[in-house]
């Protein structure tokens, strides 16, 4: 009996490192969707000790609401990198319109669509932007683009997540991190901690490189 207790007590240790390593990356009760819970379940547990950083674009490339997609952080994640023609949130360039965001919708995963100032999206021909926008035909959730892809309506939680830029003296722009919230299934939720940020957004992820970015005309 001794010794199959002692033999338990083993089998039991290395479960509750992990379970001890979970709660350090943070709480698996809170994760949210099932892509995140899959990583979260997946060993090894890893994540990267620093962002990326890649080249995407230059400034003379940009067109007034014609996409760069690219993959950031890692291989599975599309971004737009926009030029809006308007002033925005954050944004870089010589008309402050340089922006990226995340084109994963913060509800179900869903691709939105853009929108430029008068379009309608397929799914709604009475609905008219006002501003460059992104709205979500799975269910309807719409995104302002000029005020950093803020919630305007439906049903997402969260704004998407941005990307941050750097331009550098070539004007070539830069990925250089993401900032909160996390990437739709790729952790808990809202945070504001940057570590977190990086860890959640980075787990158990297939970090992009240079030559895995593959930026394209979207």
């Amino acid at each position: 009996m001794l010794e199959e207790q002692k033999k338990d007590d083993k089998d039991e240790n290395p479960r509750r490192k992990f379970i001890k390593v979970m709660f350090a990356a943070g709480s698996i009760a809170t994760i949210g969707g099932l892509g995140g819970v899959g990583k979260y379940l997946t060993p090894p547990i890893k994540f990267a000790s620093q962002w990326p950083q890649i080249r995407i674009a230059n400034v003379s490339q940009l067109q007034v609401m014609k996409p760069v997609v690219f993959l950031y952080p890692d291989t599975d994640t599309p971004n737009w990198l926009l030029k809006l023609g308007v002033k925005a949130e954050g944004g870089l360039g010589p008309d402050g319109d340089i922006v990226a965001f995340s084109s994963i919708c913060q509800h179900l995963g869903c691709t939105p669509g853009l929108l430029s100032p008068g379009d309608s999206p397929p799914c709604n021909s009475s609905y008219k932007a006002q501003f460059p926008m992104a709205y979500c035909c799975c269910h309807g959730s719409q995104y302002d683009l000029v005020q950093g892809a803020k919630v305007i309506g439906g049903p997402a939680p969260y704004n998407l997540p941005p990307v941050k830029l750097q331009i550098d003296s070539n004007n070539d722009i830069w990925a250089v991190a993401m900032g909160p919230p996390n990437i739709y299934g790729m952790g808990p939720g809202r945070t504001d901690d940057p570590s977190q940020v990086l860890e959640y957004d980075t787990f158990n992820a297939n970090i992009i490189t240079q030559g895995t970015a593959i930026p394209s005309s979207g």
